[in-house]
């Protein structure tokens, strides 16, 4: 974690930004025990499906994603979140841009 995100007040949205045809993403928090990393998707980008050995937690800053969980689409918006649960298949797609923390959290 770089030091100057420590105790101090910020607007989450604005640590990372677009590009165009691009996903970005910044690592905020790396433990043992877990992540938080933030993404910043262009309209259209997105992650193709895989797994992941850990429970994740995604929560929409800006914008607006499909996200599909073992087959099943779900539309999130600003201000929504959704639980991906760990060794079930998962992709994101941004039907518009949109910027989102990701928490992983290691058991």
């Amino acid at each position: 974690m770089s030091e100057e995100l420590k105790a101090r007040t910020l607007k989450v949205e604005d640590l990372i930004e677009y590009q165009k045809g691009a996903v970005v993403s910044k690592e905020i928090i790396r433990k043992g025990t877990g992540t938080v990393t933030i993404f910043a998707f262009d309209k259209g980008e997105g992650l193709s499906e895989h797994t992941a050995p850990f429970d994740a937690m995604v929560q929409i800053i800006d914008g607006k994603a499909e996200i599909t969980i073992s087959g099943n689409k779900n539309f999130l918006e600003k201000g929504e979140m959704i639980i991906m649960p760990a060794n079930e298949s998962h992709e994101l797609h941004a039907t518009e841009r949109f910027k989102m923390i990701l928490t992983m959290i290691r058991s």
